[in-house]
């Protein structure tokens, strides 16, 4: 679900750092994204041998939110509700330092700490974090680009998460040694972890479906936001050495179910922290 071509550096900066190329005319649901040009494969090609996996993402606009997941056959009762929280600034310079952190709980099951860092490229990485349990790197692929980032995940028992979210629990004494390692160097000048506020949550669905028609598991999550915005985004894994042809044949799937392939795109993290901070601040 690729399409433009990176920074001299191999890796696409999301919207705040790289604004995305001029609008264009509307694209018809038919018509399939134009393939990346001869650098954007180049690049993409370089990262591949060094990444654990490769998800191709899509955003779905507001409008089509209901058709799109009638053609797909996804039913909302389904899905998997999971509450999802951020730490960062009041002003998120975390974000703007290319840092995420976040806490999830999941329905019925464990919750989860992550520490990630992008764009982050597999030569940066220190050989000891990449050795860690819970480590990965990662490319995500969509229209408007790719990014790799590097990440570290900790499961922690809902209870744990439940009480950082709460504002109960402190950060410092749930992040694993792999995740300090990966977030302390980076923070920005004056940022301490004492300083970062938890930002949500936010609840969303977590959906994943098979279809006949496509060799692969798709993934659907709508994000129900703060200020009344959805997000429906859908996904798909792939080894790095199948990652062109996952491409390919997603696109031709989701076209063919009347997705239009051409919408504009928003990257979920980016749009809910936006979201959440401003709730932070109207209720501040």
């Amino acid at each position: 679900m690729p399409g433009t071509s990176p920074q001299p550096h191999g890796v696409l900066e999301e919207p705040a750092t790289a604004p995305p190329p001029a609008p264009t005319a509307p694209t018809a649901p038919s018509t399939p994204m134009p393939a990346y040009d001869a650098e954007t494969l180049a690049a993409v090609l370089a990262l591949l041998p060094d990444v654990d996996a490769v998800e191709l993402k899509l955003t779905v606009p507001g409008a089509d939110h209901r058709r799109v997941l009638d053609r797909l056959g996804i039913d909302a009762l389904d899905a998997t509700i999971r509450q999802v929280a951020f730490l960062d600034t009041p002003t998120l310079d975390l974000s703007a330092a290319g840092l995420v952190v976040r806490a999830r709980r999941t329905q019925r099951r464990p919750g989860d700490l992550t520490v990630k860092v992008r764009p982050m490229l597999p030569a940066d990485v220190p050989g000891r974090l990449r050795r860690s349990d819970g480590f990965k790197v990662e490319v995500d692929a969509s229209p408007a680009g790719f990014t790799c980032s590097c990440s570290s995940t900790r499961r922690l028992p809902d209870a744990e998460v439940r009480a950082l979210l709460g504002d109960v629990g402190r950060l410092g004494g749930l992040l694993d040694r792999t995740q300090r390692a990966l977030l302390e160097p980076r923070l920005p000048a004056g940022v301490a972890l004492d300083d970062l506020h938890v930002l949500g949550p936010t609840t969303l669905l977590k959906a994943r479906f098979e279809d006949p028609g496509l060799p692969r598991r798709l993934t659907a999550e709508l994000w129900f936001l703060p200020d009344g915005d959805r997000i429906l985004e859908l996904s798909t894994k792939a080894a790095p050495t199948a990652a062109f042809q996952a491409a390919a044949e997603t696109k031709v799937f989701l076209a063919g179910r009347g997705v239009d392939l051409g919408a504009p795109q928003e990257t979920k993290t980016r749009a809910a922290l936006a979201a959440l901070r401003d709730g932070l601040a109207a209720s501040g």
